[in-house]
């Protein structure tokens, strides 16, 4: 059976439509139990139904343990966030994707068929802040050749490299590897500017893909998969045959 997979956390509600479903008695039970808890502030009741980790926008960190949740439970739960959610209507404004789970309004917060929670598309203004903060921390860094971005995007670890993606703007990214006993202040093993990202439906499950040379790099992030589905795999093709293909661990 399929469940959620939490790899990684996109800020970002494009994604190609898929047909929505009225939630079920049963699921207006679980979101109006939730909602309550937000209401009321329950925060270790809340704190106990969160499918660990719950991902943030890079550079901010995931947030791993019970104890992370309740630290930065008013990060992520604003006035703003907790207003939404405690004006909602389980039977109007929450929404059964079927097995990606129950999402609000359009994916702003996702719940599973539990009632746990498994996303936060939402950034409060603390978390901005403190993006912008480790950004300009995190450029500092790096290698002068890699150091003009918008945002990180994600930095990937398998075997042998370490992968990093950033966004560039205006649907650009860009690729840039290191081998693992390599610094990131030190210039990159490999660039590639001008990749793309593609989404493939509602749950988030999406790839970035890179050209260079007759060589296409992808990584696949798998957000709602299978219970033991790879976080993240990293192909590398020619003329449509398959060099590569790695597992690779996500860092940030």
């Amino acid at each position: 059976m399929k469940k959620v997979l939490i790899a990684i956390l996109l800020l970002t509600t494009s994604f190609v439509a898929v047909k929505a479903q009225e939630t079920t008695a049963e699921h207006q039970k679980l979101i109006a139990e939730f909602i309550s808890n937000v209401k009321q502030q329950n925060k270790e009741v809340l704190a106990g139904k969160v499918a660990f980790p719950l991902r943030r926008d890079a550079p901010i960190p995931p947030v791993k343990t019970k104890e992370e949740f309740l630290e930065r439970y008013n990060e992520i739960f604003d006035e703003s966030l907790t207003k939404t959610i405690v004006n909602s209507k389980p039977d109007k404004d929450w929404t059964a994707m079927g097995w990606r789970g129950i999402m609000l309004e359009h994916g702003k917060v996702w719940l599973d068929d539990n009632g746990k929670l498994i996303a936060v598309n939402y950034q409060s203004t603390i978390e901005k802040r403190k993006q912008a903060a480790l950004i300009s921390a995190d450029k500092k860094e790096l290698d002068r050749s890699v150091r003009k971005y918008k945002r990180p995007v994600s930095l990937l670890e398998t075997q042998k490299f370490r992968i990093r993606i950033d966004d560039l703007g205006k649907g650009q990214y860009r690729y840039s590897s290191w081998k693992l006993q390599s610094s990131m202040n030190e210039t990159p093993d490999l660039t590639i500017d001008g990749g793309k990202v593609v989404f493939e439906g509602t749950g988030g499950n999406h790839y970035y893909e890179f050209e260079n040379n007759g060589y296409t790099y992808k990584c696949v992030f798998t957000v709602l998969g299978e219970k033991d589905a790879a976080p993240v795999v990293v192909k590398i093709t020619k003329d449509g045959k398959e060099l590569m293909s790695q597992t690779a661990t996500i860092i940030r």
